[in-house]
């Protein structure tokens, strides 16, 4: 087992721990400026007795569990319970009032940042607090070692279906997507479909695991996600275009831009953090933070 699938096995039986020690629970799966690191920023009133709830995306809630782990260890009298779903489901509490930290994926829609202005009185704020290479899954039996972002497309949207095309073995694509709660979804089909649909064929699954499982069972799948749930499968290398050179999703590449789908990771609060959720959002962008990110099997933040 490689170095890079040791970290991803860990980080999966740390956050598994972490769902039997305080509570947190997996379901099924740069609009506004957020406080800098140095925490700077007050106006959300803080939840009383250090108790936060953190709601949303699928993608993060492995990261999302790991910090609130390591977190109380060191402040014993907060409390952090966290929740997947999706950053659809993380969003939709935040305008209803019914999270204090909303977990996403992708940034905030416009609508959704009216509707947090007027339900909640005040306006949405955005942390940055992780990068990611959203990654194309692939069997370890697959014969295709890269893939361009027009082509990539055209799998989705069911205009190419047989792995022949992608110069393959002649037998049919199996493509594995995720639910449109998910942020990931939302990211995918904004930039790599340019917002048209999803072929019907897409076998939509709750969660970033339950992709990862369907394609490492499928010599002739393929799908898509965070970086840090990839274990025994394989990672494509991306190409911008069919003509550019193929780039595999890493820290530097993240970090430099040249791996075309990487992405920055959301916490989004109600107005300004205050309290115990400024004390969190301040640790989670600190260099102890950042090093859970690691951890974990995501990217830290640009140092800038």
């Amino acid at each position: 087992m490689t170095t890079i699938a040791r970290r991803h096995a860990l980080a999966f039986a740390l956050s598994a721990g972490a769902l039997l020690a305080f509570g947190c629970t997996r379901t099924a799966d740069d609009k506004k400026a957020g406080p800098d690191p140095s925490g700077s920023g007050s106006g959300a009133a803080a939840p009383k007795g250090g108790a936060l709830t953190v709601k949303g995306s699928d993608t993060m809630v492995i990261l999302g569990q790991k910090w609130a782990e390591v977190y109380m260890k060191t402040n014993p009298g907060t409390s952090i319970q966290v929740t997947g779903g999706g950053s659809g489901t993380g969003i939709a509490a935040l305008i209803n009032g019914s999270t204090d930290l909303c977990n996403a994926s992708r940034p905030m829609s416009d609508k959704e940042l009216a509707q947090v202005k007027e339900k909640r009185g005040v306006d949405a704020v955005e942390t940055k607090v992780a990068l990611d290479a959203l990654a194309i899954y692939v069997s370890d039996k697959s014969k295709i070692d890269a893939i361009d972002l027009e082509t990539l497309g055209k799998v989705y949207l069911g205009q190419i279906t047989n792995w022949k095309d992608l110069g393959g073995d002649d037998h049919k694509i199996t493509v594995y997507g995720r639910e449109n709660n998910s942020g990931t979804y939302g990211y995918f089909k904004e930039h790599i479909l340019k917002n048209k649909d999803f072929a019907p064929e897409v076998q939509t699954l709750s969660g970033t695991s339950a992709v990862v499982n369907a394609v490492k069972g499928d010599e002739f799948g393929i799908g898509y996600g965070g970086i840090a749930y990839a274990s025994g499968i394989r990672l494509l290398k991306v190409k911008k275009t069919p003509t550019d050179a193929a780039i595999e999703p890493k820290l530097e590449t993240a970090t430099d831009g040249s791996y075309p789908i990487s992405r920055f990771l959301f916490i989004y609060t109600a107005g300004a953090p205050s309290g115990a959720a400024k004390a969190y959002l301040d640790w989670i962008v600190s260099d102890v933070g950042q090093k859970v990110v690691s951890d974990v099997g995501y990217f830290p933040l640009p140092k800038k």
